[in-house]
C-alpha cells in the first residue's frame, strides 16, 4: 500500500486475485455479521427503481435503466418544459403523449457531454438544439433542444459522437466536498484544465444532504465544464434517506463509455443492499470482457484497519470483494476516508481520494486533490495520478 503518492497503473491484471479473494473470504468467515438482519439501505434501492419515471400535464416519461432523473414536467405559454439531470454519458428516453399534451416540448438536459446529440429512434418529431440562454455564462454541462411532434410515442437516445467509438480517454475522480464547498470552484476550474471527458464522484458532496445544500451543489456545478456522474454517500443521508434522488438520480447504476464499463454502487450505510447485489450480478456480466470500473463511498474494508472506514460486516466485505475479484475488476475507487491511499483488494487496484476538501486526516498533508484515471478498451487502466489543487 502507497500512501501520498499515486503510482501509475500499468497492464494490470484483469484475472488475478482470485487466491486473495478466497483468503479473505474464509478471514471474514470468523466475523459475525453486523445487524443480519437490518437492510438499512434498503429504502434508497427501492427508490432508485422509480428514477427516470415521471408523468404530468398528458406527458409520460422513462429513461433507460433510470440514468437520468426526472427534475421538471410542467406547460409555460402553451409549451410542454422538460428538465432531466443525466448520471451517463448516453441513455434512451421514451416519450408518450396524450391528445392534451403540447405538440412543442423544451426538453432541458443538464449535467451531460457538450457535444452530446439528441436523435429519434423511433417516431418523428423535428429536433432543434437551442442556443444556450446565456453565452456570456462560464462553460457547462447542460444542453437544450426544442421537440415538435404528434405523434403518441417516440424514442429518443442521446448520446455524443465519442461515446460510440471506443478509443482511449480519461476520467477525473473527486470525493468528499462537503464543508468545504465555499472553495470547491478552485477544484473545478483546475478540472477543467485536464483532457478529461468527465467526473466521477464516490459521495460526500454535502455535509448534511439538505434541500438546501443539494440546491447549493447543483448550482456550483455550473463552473464544472464535463458532466459529473456520482454516487452518494453516508453524509446525503442526513435529512431524506431518498432526498438526494430527486436531485442527482440513481445511488446505484452502470453504463459504458467507449468500450469501458463503470458501475456506481451505494455504500453510504456501510453495505450493499441486496437489491444492489442483484443489480452487480447482471452488470458484471454485462461487463465481462470489457475493461470494468467500480467506484463506491464507503470501501469494504480500511487498508489501514484502526478506523470506522469501512463496511460494518468484515463478512460481507470479503463477500463483495470476491464477487469483484470473479467479476474481472479492473479498478475500485472510493471515497469517505479523507486521504489519498492506492492498495489492492482482493487482488484488484483501489484507490482512496477523499481530497475534495472535507475536513482531511490529522498530520498527512495530502491537501485537496483528484484523481485523472487514463482507460483504454484494448489494454486495461493504464495510469493513475493525483492532481492537488492545494
Amino acid at each position: 500500500m502507497s500512501r501520498y503518492s499515486v503510482q501509475s497503473v500499468k497492464g494490470a491484471s484483469r484475472r488475478g486475485g482470485l487466491t486473495s479473494a478466497w483468503a479473505l473470504l474464509a478471514a471474514g468467515a470468523f466475523t459475525a455479521l453486523v445487524g443480519c438482519q437490518s437492510r438499512p439501505a434498503e429504502e434508497r434501492a427501492r427508490r432508485d427503481l422509480e428514477v427516470g419515471r415521471a408523468s404530468g400535464h398528458g406527458v409520460s416519461l422513462r429513461v433507460s435503466d433510470g440514468l437520468a432523473v426526472v427534475r421538471e414536467i410542467r406547460v409555460e405559454n402553451g409549451e410542454g418544459r422538460l428538465w432531466l439531470w443525466s448520471s451517463a454519458p448516453s441513455w434512451e428516453l421514451t416519450l408518450r403523449r396524450m391528445d392534451s399534451a403540447p405538440e412543442r416540448l423544451r426538453l432541458r438536459l443538464s449535467n451531460i457531454p457538450k457535444d452530446a446529440a439528441l436523435e429519434v429512434v423511433s417516431g418523428a418529431a423535428q429536433v432543434v438544439k437551442l442556443p444556450p440562454t446565456d453565452p456570456s455564462a462560464p462553460p457547462s454541462a447542460e444542453l437544450s433542444f426544442q421537440l415538435t411532434t404528434q405523434d403518441a410515442e417516440l424514442r429518443l437516445r442521446l448520446a455524443s459522437p465519442a461515446s460510440k467509438v471506443e478509443g482511449p480517454f480519461a476520467f477525473a475522480v473527486l470525493s468528499d466536498i462537503q464543508e468545504a464547498i465555499d472553495s470547491v470552484q478552485d477544484i473545478f476550474r483546475r478540472v477543467n484544465l485536464e483532457p478529461v471527458v468527465f467526473l466521477l464522484g464516490a459521495g460526500d458532496l454535502t455535509q448534511q444532504g439538505t434541500h438546501e445544500q443539494l440546491t447549493r451543489f447543483q448550482r456550483e456545478l455550473q463552473g464544472l465544464s464535463v458532466p459529473y456522474y456520482t454516487t452518494l454517500g453516508n453524509h446525503e443521508l442526513g435529512q431524506s434517506p431518498s432526498l438526494w434522488h430527486d436531485y442527482f438520480g440513481r445511488g446505484s447504476f452502470h453504463f459504458g463509455y467507449r468500450g469501458v464499463a463503470f458501475t456506481l454502487l451505494d455504500s453510504g450505510s456501510a453495505t450493499l443492499d441486496p437489491i444492489v447485489y442483484d443489480w452487480l450480478d447482471g452488470w458484471l456480466k454485462a461487463a465481462s470482457g470489457r475493461v470494468h470500473v467500480v467506484a463506491m463511498h464507503i470501501p469494504p474494508l480500511d487498508p489501514i484497519g484502526v478506523r470506522n472506514g469501512a463496511f460494518a460486516s468484515r463478512n460481507e466485505a470479503a463477500k463483495l470483494l470476491v464477487k469483484l475479484a470473479e467479476g474481472h475488476v479492473d479498478l475500485t475507487l472510493y471515497g469517505h476516508i479523507h486521504s489519498l491511499y492506492d492498495f489492492e483488494n482482493a487482488g484488484i487496484p483501489a484507490y482512496i481520494s477523499g481530497g475534495g476538501g472535507a475536513i482531511p486526516e490529522r498530520f498527512d498533508e495530502i491537501g485537496r486533490h483528484f484523481l485523472v484515471v487514463d482507460v483504454d478498451p484494448a489494454q486495461g487502466v493504464t495510469g493513475v495520478r493525483a492532481v492537488r489543487v492545494d
